[in-house]
């Protein structure tokens, strides 16, 4: 011990301890200190019964002996720290040479383990920026991975650790795989097994017992949880791919089997798996459904999310169907039935689909607008906002249209009650650009058509009526509150609640007056006693191909009751005009998936009653109820 710190000691002013540990802290030694972190002793001046520290952020900070022995920590030369301040180049080197030994020296330092978060806090700043911190981190935990002397786990959250002696990755994977409790647990620690199968040295002893449990959970969650069965399957397959000597203990249990067994819940089974995943199994679609796989894939392509929007036309691609593919789109389009998903899609894509850019499109917008606000009432939908955003969409629409197609295009808009003034007028600015013959029905020179009126069910008439009435009755009175008492909180400029409001109002106000219109222009029906001399509306039409044989039924209902699933049709639809009027053993034309065909009309028939009782306030603004014709 240093003869000076003995005197403090023998004169009772120092601990024999604090002595102790004042004799590590000799000038030029490293140390930690709980709130200011690394420094290194600069001097020592025990006649003022002080010890002087250069901490990163406080250069010759004095402390009292007896303070500085109790919470100084001395660290060892071979330290991280000490290592970075007494020879950073070294440290860079070894940085760029050896990540791993870096990173072990790091490890040790911090106790065994360290989080992402500690190790780059040590790292960012002296050797690397935070663009070079993150390169060099993804390639240093391969180098980790592959090394074996590292547990690196799942959750970025989790501490990075040495492991032990004798404890391999392979050993560890399967010790967390058998450990896991929960089904997701150990799919994740599955995919890690795969990416590191190479570490196994013994496969067929290591993981065949491993390929039971998975094939047996696979069987056991199929029921209530398909798509766990298809999880495990998937990382089944894959592992099976990568290493030769494993094979099945279940020969039945094959993904194309599953997808068959399965294809009635595909629609809501899908969206729960990751999109890698959700992918391979619609490229496994034809293989497991044979020749229906394509009218399969249509309906989920029909009443599903984006995401698988976008993946199958790769599989119709895949398949050599592109032609099925766009045939079927463009009678979606044509007859409004293609959801907002699919429409957002097609118009991102459209470079790939020229053929289906026309101003049938705009249309099919419009409507899938519509549709979308009459079911939740919201404004401002993905497709409504793609609409305004892209300003190059309409021009591509319109693009080498014919004047008058424009001209009709121009009406509809016009008269939609989707957008406000000022937007309506950016959109058609749009088409005016190409036309510029059409700025006079903008402008007011031509006066804008008078809505025809709408002949609707009592039913799709009611639920207009009672949004409606809960606008008026609830939302609008509700709003009126909200801002008589924003307004009293005072100093309106900066009033962010009294803005909200407003804005809402705005809003409400608008969808009434949609609504208001919408209503005016409605002429309410039960579909009582049509007209079956000829097809009119409230009747059920069976055509037979003139061609083929084959018969197919359409119900033509009102303006606002379409359902294609169900092939019921509103009249204004393309097919509903091309019928209207008709009689029964007449021959029309019409559009198909592949040209035009003949159709004979078989047989005109009434479809069944509304049985929806009318509301008499429904006069008030539907006016007089009119039977169909």
């Amino acid at each position: 011990m240093d003869p000076e710190l003995e005197k403090l000691v023998e004169s009772g002013k120092l601990t024999a301890k604090a002595a102790d540990q004042l004799d590590k802290l000799k000038p030029g030694a490293f140390c930690l200190h709980k709130s200011w972190g690394f420094g290194r002793v600069a001097e020592w001046n025990l006649l003022l019964n002080q010890i002087v520290i250069d901490f990163a952020g406080k250069k010759s900070h004095p402390m009292q002996l007896q303070y500085a022995a109790d919470n100084l920590t001395v660290i060892p030369a071979e330290h991280f720290l000490a290592r970075k301040a007494s020879d950073l180049m070294s440290i860079k080197k070894l940085a760029k040479e050896d990540p791993p030994a870096l990173m072990r020296n790091i490890l040790e330092s911090l106790g065994g383990q360290a989080t992402v978060q500690q190790i780059s806090d040590w790292l960012i700043g002296d050797l690397f920026t935070e663009a070079e911190w993150k390169r060099w981190w993804e390639s240093t935990k391969k180098l980790l991975k592959s090394s074996g002397a590292f547990s690196i786990p799942a959750k970025k959250t989790e501490p990075i650790q040495l492991r032990g002696e004798g404890i391999s990755h392979a050993d560890e994977l399967i010790a967390s795989f058998n450990q896991a409790r929960q089904p997701k647990e150990q799919i994740a620690t599955l995919e890690q097994i795969i990416k590191f199968h190479q570490q196994f040295k013994e496969p067929e002893k290591q993981l065949q017992p491993i390929v039971a449990t998975i094939e047996n959970a696979a069987a056991r969650n199929q029921k209530l949880h398909p798509e766990l069965a298809f999880e495990w399957i998937l990382g089944r397959d894959d592992l099976l791919e990568r290493v030769p000597q494993l094979r099945t203990t279940h020969i039945g249990l094959t993904l194309v089997k599953l997808i068959s067994d399965e294809e009635s819940r595909l629609i809501s089974i899908l969206p729960k798996l990751p999109a890698a995943k959700e992918k391979r199994i619609l490229q496994a679609l034809p293989a497991a459904l044979g020749e229906c796989w394509s009218t399969r894939a249509l309906r989920l392509m029909q009443a599903t999310h984006g995401r698988m929007v976008a993946q199958i036309p790769h599989v119709f691609s895949g398949a050599g169907r592109h032609e099925e593919l766009q045939t079927a789109l463009e009678r979606s389009v044509r007859q409004h039935s293609a959801t907002s998903e699919m429409l957002v899609w097609l118009c991102n894509e459209r470079h790939e689909w020229r053929e289906l850019i026309t101003p049938e499109l705009l249309a099919a917008i419009l409507s899938a607008v519509e549709r979308d606000q009459s079911k939740t009432g919201a404004r401002g939908s993905k497709l409504q906002r793609l609409l305004l955003e892209d300003r190059q969409l309409l021009p591509d629409i319109f693009a080498d249209t014919d004047i008058a197609i424009a001209r009709d295009a121009v009406r509809r808009l016009q008269l939609s009650p989707l957008f406000d003034e000022l937007t309506k007028r950016s959109l058609l600015a749009r088409i005016v650009k190409l036309y510029p013959e059409l700025e006079s029905m903008i402008t007011g020179a031509q006066p804008v058509e008078k809505a025809a009126p709408l002949i609707v069910s009592w039913s799709s008439l009611e639920k207009r009526r009672a949004e409606h009435e809960e606008l008026v009755k609830k939302k609008i009175p509700e709003n009126s509150k909200e801002i008589a008492l924003a307004r009293s909180y005072g100093d309106l400029s900066e009033n962010f609640e009294f803005k909200a409001a407003k804005q809402m109002q705005a809003v409400l106000m608008r969808r009434k007056a949609e609504l208001e219109q919408a209503l005016h222009n409605a002429r309410g029906t039960a579909f009582e006693n049509p007209d079956t001399s000829r097809v009119s509306i409230g009747t059920i039409v069976t055509l037979r191909d003139s061609d083929s044989g084959k018969e197919e039924a359409y119900t033509i209902l009102g303006a606002w009751d379409g359902d294609p699933e169900r092939n019921i049709i509103s009249y204004q639809t393309a097919i509903g005009q091309a019928l209207l009027g008709h009689k029964s053993g007449e021959v029309v034309t019409l559009n198909t998936e592949h040209a035009t065909a003949n159709f004979k009309i078989v047989s005109i028939e009434p479809a069944p009653i509304d049985e929806t009782t009318p509301d008499s306030t429904l006069f008030v603004t539907a006016s007089e109820p009119v039977a169909a014709e």
